[in-house]
């Protein structure tokens, strides 16, 4: 499933993109045509955060992301890194106590506000006190207007972005004004970018919910079913090392990234996922093979001297197929993901001929039926021919036992 997402630059005085505006996008189009705001802020976000990766899409740059008054209220942004996010209020809420408080509680957590198509109104006095930019319709606000606006609500520290703006004689008149920020067609129309997004299953997603919301949540269980999952594996990961948490060091283990997570992220996320992974059509078969091989190669690293590294030999398999899942070379989805090198080299067949190399190889055999291969493979692993049928029995069953 292709999905897509389009970030317009904002330009300072200089002329220089100093952050992007990330907007929905549905397939193949160049302009926002979601009916549903809530949906599309959705989108935007676990699209930025889990399929392209916020930092990437940005070059480390603020993003600057709509919010409608349903998702502003709903603490999505409690996942968001603040330091790469410019939450914008749109136009259409209104500034009710609850949304007041609402902002003045993202001011407290570090995140800076916009907001969007400003045309001045008393009633809008609360979040003006607690607004850092003001972004202002070049289409919609005219003339004398413009600087209006700017005389009606400037203080200390307050920005003013001109958007929409067309023209070179808008852009000189609208920094001569005051204004600090630029966006506009007169710079760049909203790029839409596209990626192949991995397939999930919606079912599983809410599954995940259900364990967590129970009484004792027990992380080990929630473990085994975060990883016979591909997409939320890869998603988990991606994240969890995202700039959003700031690690020192890469987190590579499915538990550690649950418990640090925490449950309310992990029914928050997965609920995202489900909500958009639902009714999309999938591919079952692909998913399946990718869990086969990971299982298979569990049960046959149990018979060498791979022990210590199950859980690695699962990710082996569960990659394996990534590139098919999303449309994208192996090398450009395996750079995003934190696992071990000895993993990516045996996935992309580069590095030291070692033993996980000899599994993947002998994985790929059995399942092409290249029997001419598999005696060498067996021999240089030191495993017994009569354990492999079994184990690939193994594996086919408990993939077969999983809902799809």
């Amino acid at each position: 499933m292709n999905v897509f997402i389009a970030r317009q630059p904002i330009f300072d005085k200089n002329e220089k993109v100093v952050a992007y505006e990330l907007l929905f996008r549905g397939a193949d189009e160049d302009a926002y045509s979601a009916g549903d705001g809530d949906q599309a802020t959705r989108d935007v976000i676990v699209n930025s955060l889990l399929v392209f990766g916020l930092d990437r899409l940005t070059g480390h740059k603020p993003a600057f992301v709509n919010f409608t008054e349903n998702m502003l209220k709903s603490e999505l942004t409690a996942s968001l890194p603040t330091e790469l996010v410019t939450v914008e209020v749109l136009e259409s809420i209104f500034p009710d106590s609850e949304v007041v408080a609402v902002c003045e509680k993202l001011k407290q957590s570090g995140f800076r506000l916009a907001l969007d198509d400003f045309i001045f109104q008393p009633a809008y006095r609360p979040l003006l006190d607690l607004a850092d930019v003001i972004k202002v319709d070049f289409r919609q606000t005219v003339g004398t207007d413009r600087l209006r606006v700017i005389a009606q609500v400037a203080r200390a520290g307050m920005v003013f972005l001109a958007e929409k703006v067309e023209t070179r004689e808008e852009f000189v008149a609208a920094r001569e004004s005051g204004y600090s920020l630029f966006q506009g067609y007169f710079f760049s129309k909203p790029e839409v970018l596209s990626r192949r997004d991995i397939p999930g299953r919606s079912a599983h997603y809410l599954q995940i919910v259900n364990e967590v919301n129970s009484p004792d949540v027990d992380f080990g269980k929630l473990e085994s079913v975060v990883s016979h999952d591909v997409a939320f594996s890869y998603k988990l990961l991606k994240f969890i090392n995202s700039s959003a948490f700031g690690f020192n060091s890469e987190i590579r283990s499915i538990r550690q990234a649950l418990v640090l997570l925490g449950r309310k992220e992990i029914v928050r996320w997965a609920t995202l996922l489900a909500l958009r992974e639902y009714g999309q059509d999938r591919p079952e078969e692909i998913l399946k093979a990718s869990v086969v091989r990971a299982k298979f190669g569990e049960l046959l690293a149990a018979k060498m001297c791979l022990d210590p590294k199950c859980s690695d030999v699962f990710f082996l398999g569960m990659f394996s197929l990534i590139d098919a899942l999303t449309g994208c070379r192996m090398a450009d989805m395996l750079a995003e993901l934190p696992l071990p090198a000895a993993i990516k080299d045996a996935l992309l067949d580069v590095g030291e001929q070692n033993c996980l190399h000899y599994l993947y190889r002998l994985i790929l055999a059995y399942e092409r039926g290249e029997w001419s291969r598999i005696p060498a493979l067996l021999a240089a692993m030191g495993i017994d021919e009569q354990d492999v049928p079994a184990a690939y029995l193994k594996a086919v069953e408990w993939a077969d036992s999983l809902a799809y």
